[in-house]
């Protein structure tokens, strides 16, 4: 079947995703999507519409081809929402074009928000450089968090390996199922809990320690959204 749909629709940067889960918001089906599929490449637009004919319907435009590619094998009938994924290429380019007419300005808009995201962070980081070697390398995150992490060993001091991850520097938009899409791509996954009370942060539980550690290296710095990347320790017990 992959092969006769390859053979009819030539790769391109655009994927086009079907069996959706209708019940689910459009705003948070969006995240979602962005949140599973940025880790093949960088996207350029995710279009989602929800009039009765394109319900449960979406399509993400990668910007390499071979991100693409990717996405359409490893995660073709992953269980999204309850429903796997049924994904193919876009038929045509303008196919995704013409219905994304409506997004093209908030993705101007997008753009200069993390143009000027990164200005700040390079200011911040030409700041930080007296502070030591450490500086550069903080990932973007917080100069707490930063200088917790800049002594050697101090990481491994914080908490023993254990079972469950401890998850910071969240986007405020992260919701557990977000985070429960990313997390159970790796064995042994079991919960994630968030706190109300603290956006920001969140707890994902898994069977051993073996086990979280593997998916903390997989996801250590994956970034939610551009200015995100996540920091993860284990949980203190």
């Amino acid at each position: 079947m992959a092969s006769m749909l390859s053979g009819d629709i030539p790769p391109n940067q655009t994927i086009y995703i079907k069996n959706l889960n209708e019940k689910v918001k459009k705003e948070e089906l969006k995240r979602s999507l962005y949140a599973l599929f940025s880790q093949y490449g960088r996207i350029l637009d995710i279009v989602t519409l929800k009039t009765a004919k394109l319900r449960g319907q979406a399509w993400v435009v990668f910007s390499e081809i071979t991100a693409a590619s990717s996405a359409v094998r490893q995660m073709q009938n992953f269980p999204f929402y309850d429903k796997p994924m049924r994904i193919q290429y876009a038929k045509t380019k303008s196919d995704c074009v013409a219905k994304a007419e409506g997004t093209y300005a908030p993705r101007e808009k997008k753009k200069k928000q993390e143009e000027k995201a990164a200005e700040r962070k390079r200011r911040a980081e030409e700041g930080q450089q007296s502070s030591g070697p450490n500086a550069q390398s903080n990932g973007g995150l917080s100069a707490s968090q930063a200088s917790r992490q800049g002594k050697p060993g101090s990481q491994e001091a914080a908490a023993a390996p254990n079972n469950i991850l401890f998850i910071q520097n969240l986007p405020h938009e992260t919701t557990s199922m977000m985070l429960q899409i990313l997390f159970q791509q790796y064995p042994g996954f079991r919960e994630v809990r968030m706190i109300e009370a603290k956006p920001g942060i969140a707890f994902v539980e898994f069977g051993d320690d073996m086990q979280a550690s593997v998916a903390m290296q997989a996801l250590q710095g994956f970034k939610i959204t551009p200015q995100n990347p996540m920091a993860i320790t284990y949980a203190k017990k």
